[in-house]
């Protein structure tokens, strides 16, 4: 059987947390496939929950928040990142909840919010990925 990329990205963005020998451009790129997944999954949830596919709405938010918790935030080190470290983990935190409401309520809006917020940390993380590549 087949497993999403977006578990297969968390899966390995957990491997390479552990391995200090990993490169940064590698972690970047799954860091990037971490965001890529979960704005699919939204995007995916968002389109079943106007087709009235619940099933296929809370098991596509149900993805989304296995990233956020899993990839995204399990890969937050406040010990080297500091303020912002916090702030992602926050962040995330917040998404996390709002995903759960939106699931909860069928609230298309709250999966618009989230939307808002993770697309300009997606880009900015491209942006640091592209200018990491550059550099090495």
């Amino acid at each position: 059987m087949f497993t999403s990329v977006s578990t297969r990205a968390a899966s390995a963005y957990r491997r390479v947390a552990v391995e200090t020998d990993v490169q940064a451009s590698d972690r970047h790129h799954l860091i990037s496939l971490l965001f890529d997944g979960l704005l699919q999954s939204l995007s995916k949830a968002q389109i079943a929950l106007e087709r009235g596919e619940l099933s296929t709405k809370g098991e596509q938010i149900g993805k989304a928040l296995r990233i956020l918790d899993e990839g995204l935030l399990a890969g937050v080190d406040e010990a080297r990142g500091g303020e912002l470290a916090v702030n992602l983990r926050m962040l995330y935190t917040y998404c996390a909840h709002r995903l759960t409401l939106a699931n909860l309520n069928n609230d298309s809006k709250l999966l618009a919010e989230v939307v808002a917020l993770i697309e300009p940390v997606s880009a900015s993380w491209q942006q640091i990925r592209e200018e990491a590549l550059a550099g090495a």
